[in-house]
């Protein structure tokens, strides 16, 4: 009897082993959720991607940040080797050395980072988005200071940008319409418009500063006179009904470039104009357009012919003006967010990604 029972503990015991090795090794192979997130950046326009989330610590065990999510992300103007990225909830980090290694911006508030500009004359002049406050750095993101405040706690600071011809210039785009203008690096603030709907970015035109776009969820607005007087894009509204195209604006970028080139893409569809907005034609897209689900877009400024942009699952990459594409599935489990081309060279691409079930 003793002897039965000796053995029958052992069996026990190797049972438990066995359970519970069993269920380590499933979770370690198959649970990716917090791994394969943060920024990927790929040096031979999206063939192969490496995941860049490394955060050195005087521990010699470096940190990592792979399970954020990207809210925005930026390359400074003036030195292609400084990318910000604001994460969803967890703050900002910047990298000095193209992503090869982080810092978090310590001393700013870890929460979403709606938005991120940085002074093209300054460097280390940094304006980061944070609900319904704007703050300001003015040197290279050792301290912060609060310049822009909302009295109404609900409303978001959605996006900021810097006039590269004047960076006194600072505009902010407030969730309610409000379109906010600072002639003095955010010291004094002064609504310039109220736009109807969903505002959700601004664009400054790299030619030209005094033309300037806002982006709404439907429609386009746009100033030619440095924010004196707004009026819709007809034209581009008139062709997104012309081409049936959703009119779900996902993004909208302005090249800088003698034809000054306009792209934008809606939810299931593209369109670019050569002529700065006068006339537009249709981009096809694989897969079709009601399959397309585009996230975000970005444009070769050496080459507007080179065209990408990311859904959920797939990169795709145009060298021909959009007649042919080549498509790459994302190396991550997350959707596609963010593209970024560094300018200085455009075999060098970062990609933000975001963490949600796809379907």
């Amino acid at each position: 009897m003793h002897q039965i029972k000796k053995i029958s503990f052992l069996f026990l015991l190797i049972s438990i082993l066995f359970v519970t090795s069993g269920c380590v090794s499933v979770k370690s192979t198959k649970d990716t959720s917090n791994v394969d997130g943060g920024i990927f950046k790929t040096f031979n326009k999206g063939d192969t991607w490496q995941q860049k989330v490394l955060i050195p610590t005087t521990s010699g065990k470096p940190g990592s940040f792979a399970g954020m999510s990207v809210s925005s992300m930026i390359i400074d103007p003036s030195d292609e080797k400084a990318v910000y990225f604001g994460s969803e909830a967890n703050g900002l980090l910047y990298s000095y050395n193209g992503g090869e290694g982080w810092q978090p911006a310590g001393k700013l508030i870890q929460a979403t980072i709606k938005s991120i500009a940085i002074d093209p004359s300054f460097k280390c002049t940094i304006y980061a988005a944070i609900g319904n406050r704007l703050y300001k750095s003015t040197d290279c993101n050792r301290s912060w200071s609060q310049v822009y405040y909302d009295n109404d706690v609900a409303a978001k600071v959605v996006h900021v940008v810097v006039d590269q011809y004047n960076s006194s210039n600072v505009y902010i785009l407030i969730s309610r319409g409000d379109v906010v203008k600072s002639s003095n690096g955010g010291q004094d603030w002064q609504t310039i418009t109220r736009i109807k709907g969903g505002v959700q970015k601004m664009i400054i035109n790299p030619n030209d500063s005094r033309k300037m776009y806002v982006v709404t969820s439907t429609q386009v607005f746009k100033t030619i006179d440095g924010g004196e007087n707004w009026e819709e894009f007809n034209s581009l509204q008139d062709k997104m009904k012309e081409l049936k195209l959703s009119n779900d604006i996902k993004d909208f970028v302005v090249t800088k470039s003698e034809e000054e080139k306009i792209f934008v893409a809606t939810f299931y569809g593209l369109i670019k104009s050569s002529d700065g907005g006068n006339n537009w034609e249709k981009i096809e897209l694989i897969p079709p357009e009601k399959k397309a689900t585009i996230n975000a877009i970005a444009i070769n400024e050496k080459n507007p012919n080179e065209i990408y942009y990311v859904t959920n699952t797939t990169f795709f990459r145009s060298q021909d003006g959009g007649q042919n594409w080549a498509t790459k599935k994302l190396p991550t489990t997350k959707a596609g967010w963010a593209l970024l081309i560094d300018p200085t060279d455009p075999n060098i691409i970062y990609m933000g990604v975001k963490g949600f079930e796809k379907k």
